[in-house]
Parts: structure tokens; C-alpha cells; sequence
């Protein structure tokens, strides 16, 4: 059984920098691509960044782009989100998800969030 747990997450003054981990547990098949969502009461879920699980691919929402940072432990299947710079807008839910496929838009297991408050 797969299991995504998601910590790191927590309150932050703007300007400031949490880094979100993901522990992975379990085979995960397929595991082409794994990234990062995140979710804001009232606004649809964001794909905020994502990695190719062979090699160092990544890519980002422009809204994060130069500030987020995704990065992956192969060796310790932990995913990482390192978060700089952060703006009350960032303030959301964030997921981690694995077994992606090569588009990176079906994912296959999913964490239950960790949640990040940025005040001003």
C-alpha cells in the first residue's frame, strides 16, 4: 500500500521560507512523474511544481517560478518543496502526489496536505 505523508508546513510571515517534504512508502508503479498541488479555500487545486523521477527535469507555475524549488532523495523516496520568499498568496493546503504519468497530469496517489499560512 502507498503512502504519501506531506510535513513541513506551518505559519510564516511574508519573506519567508518553510521547506515541505513528502515521504513516500509502498511500490509505487509507474512512477514517471511526481509533483506538488496546492489548494486555497474557495479556488480550484494549483499544480505548483513537478519532477521526472529519472533525471531532473522540473517545472513550475509561473506564480512560484524563482521562488520554489522542487527536488527529490531517490535513495530515502522523500519529495521536496523548498519554499523562498513566500507571499500571503501562497497560503494554501499543499500536496504531494506520485505515480504520474509521462504528461505529468494523471497522478496516482496523493498525500493528505500540510497545510501553509503566510501572514503580512
Amino acid at each position: 500500500q502507498v503512502q504519501l505523508v506531506e510535513s513541513g508546513g506551518g505559519s510564516v510571515q511574508a519573506g519567508g521560507s518553510l521547506r515541505l517534504s513528502c515521504a513516500a512508502s509502498g511500490y509505487i508503479t509507474s512512477n514517471v512523474c511526481m509533483g506538488w498541488f496546492r489548494q486555497a479555500p474557495g479556488k480550484e487545486r494549483e499544480k505548483v511544481a513537478r519532477i521526472y523521477t529519472r533525471g531532473t527535469s522540473t517545472s513550475y507555475a509561473d506564480s512560484v517560478k524563482g521562488r520554489f524549488t522542487i527536488s527529490q532523495d531517490n535513495a530515502k523516496k522523500t519529495l521536496y518543496l523548498q519554499m523562498n520568499s513566500l507571499k500571503p498568496e501562497d497560503t494554501a493546503t499543499y500536496y504531494c502526489a506520485a505515480g504520474g504519468d509521462i504528461w505529468c497530469d494523471v497522478f496516482k496517489y496523493w498525500g493528505q496536505g500540510t497545510q501553509v499560512t503566510v501572514s503580512s
